[in-house]
Parts: C-alpha cells; structure tokens; sequence
C-alpha cells in the first residue's frame, strides 16, 4: 500500500514538530519504518539460544504454540541468517583444513521396498578450524561444496583464513596451491602413516563428529541439501560461543545482528527448494 499522510507522514512543518517531538518518538518512527508489522519473535530468539543444541522447527512450533510448522520454520532460517556478521574476522594461525561427508535424508522422496536408505543424500562440506597453543581449538568455518578440487576449495580458504596463517592439510592436490597464496603450509600425507588421521588432524576430525551428531540429533538428519549452508552457520555461530559464560550474551549477539539483517520472506527462503515438511 501506498504510504499516506497523516497516517505515514507528516504533511506540514507543524506536524513535524508535533511528530518528532522527542528522542523516542523518533525512534518509535524509524523502527516502524524498518519492521511496519511489529518486531516479533523475541520469545523465539531467546528459545534458540537458551537450547544447548539448538532446536528444531518442530520443537520451536510446539515450544511458542504456533499454528503452523511453517512458520517455525521460517522463523529459524531468518535467525540463520542474522547469525553470519558479514565483517566477521578471518581465522588465524595455524588451522586445520579438511572436508568431510555428512549424511541427509531427503524425506520428500518416498520411501523404497529397501527403507529409508537410499533416500540418504551424502554432502561434501569444507572445514575450517584454529588450533590453540597448547591445546584446544578456537574458532571454525564450514561450508558446502561440489567436490574437494582446488576450484572449490581454494576461495573458501582465502575468503575465510588470514593469509601468512599455517595450514594444516592432509596430502590432497586441492592444497597445494596455497604456499603461493600467501599460506604457510603443512602437508601430512595420511597414507601409509603411523600416526592415524583423528591425531594429527584432531580438530577437524572433532568438530565433523559434532556436525553430524547434531544433524543427526536435533534434526534427524533431515535437511534438504538446498538449505544446509544455513544450518551450517548456525552450528558455526554456537560452536564459536561455546565458551560463553551467559546464554543470555548470545542472545544479545543474535538480536545484535537481527537488527542489521536484510528482511527475508519465507518464499525467499524456501526457493529453489520446494516447502519443507513436518518432520515427526
């Protein structure tokens, strides 16, 4: 609709004055403008960041008693995407790269005389993670790609690491490349090596253990390959808050962020996938 006066906007010099007679009423203005049908969903935001492992849209439908699934659903994917602050810091220092597979079941699909087994989906992401002196680990970066090539591996490495930082990769030709881009890198060939890959690549190895129990456990494995970089962020924003002595600073980073994130309607988000089901 066509914004009108008096309603919308002021029409005279007085009626400015009469408006915007105080700090509030200006505020009260400029967040009418930004979210015309009321800032909702608090209740929501607090839900997602007060679970531990995060929650599902189902979980959320029945948690909050919204009427449709959704509408949870919907919910979840915007704070997906207000949890990526686009000026975030890069990774640095020395950071264990590798990529991982990670099982989706396409529950769209109707299930063959042999179960649910062939209607598994397996995923190929890249996996980013700092490593701490002495130990422990910092920081991560996940994302899916095509394959574990060079053309796809390469920019997720310049656009998430810090150049001069340490790489450490297993012996794949899709690294080598990097001492040239600026990285110091530490080749470990894996095969034929006395030292198995889960200790001299721990932190990878830990954080793809956790990925998949989580989309295992809070999903039940049922997210649709269109929208895993979404729940991909999501597990990125918890993990690397992990250390946080109060539930309630992630809930202040999540508003933080929600405030600054482009509005997203649930059509936007469900193209090019087709609308999710509810899941059991």
């Amino acid at each position: 609709m066509s914004p009108a006066p008096v309603n919308d906007y002021p029409r005279t010099w007085s009626e400015f004055l009469d408006w915007f007679s105080s700090e509030d009423a200006c505020l009260a203005y400029l967040e009418r403008l930004r979210w015309p049908q009321g800032f909702i969903w608090l209740a929501a935001a607090w839900y997602v960041t007060n679970q531990k492992q995060g929650v599902s849209a189902l979980g959320l439908q029945r948690v909050l008693g919204l009427g449709s699934y959704q509408t949870a659903w919907t919910m979840l994917h915007r704070f997906r995407r207000a949890m990526v602050r686009p000026d975030r810091d890069r990774l640095k220092g020395v950071v264990e790269l590798d990529e991982t597979y990670l099982a989706i079941t396409d529950r769209k699909q109707p299930i063959s005389p042999e179960g649910r087994k062939n209607n598994t989906s397996k995923v190929l992401i890249v996996l980013a993670v700092e490593i701490l002196q002495p130990k422990g680990f910092g920081r991560i970066r996940l994302r899916r790609i095509d394959k574990d090539s060079k053309e796809f591996i390469v920019p997720f490495v310049q656009a998430c690491i810090e150049p001069g930082s340490t790489l450490k990769t297993d012996g794949s030709a899709a690294y080598r490349s990097l001492p040239e881009l600026g990285y110091e890198h530490q080749r470990n060939v894996m095969l034929g090596s006395d030292v198995p890959a889960h200790v001299s690549m721990a932190g990878v190895h830990r954080v793809a253990s956790l990925i998949k129990r989580w989309i295992l456990g809070t999903h039940h494995g049922s997210v649709q390959p269109e929208h895993l970089d979404a729940y991909l962020d999501e597990f990125v924003f918890r993990f690397n808050r992990r250390t946080s002595s109060s539930r309630g600073m992630l809930f202040y980073r999540l508003m933080q962020q929600a405030v600054v994130t482009d509005p997203v309607t649930y059509a936007d988000i469900v193209l090019p996938a087709e609308e999710p089901l509810e899941i059991a």
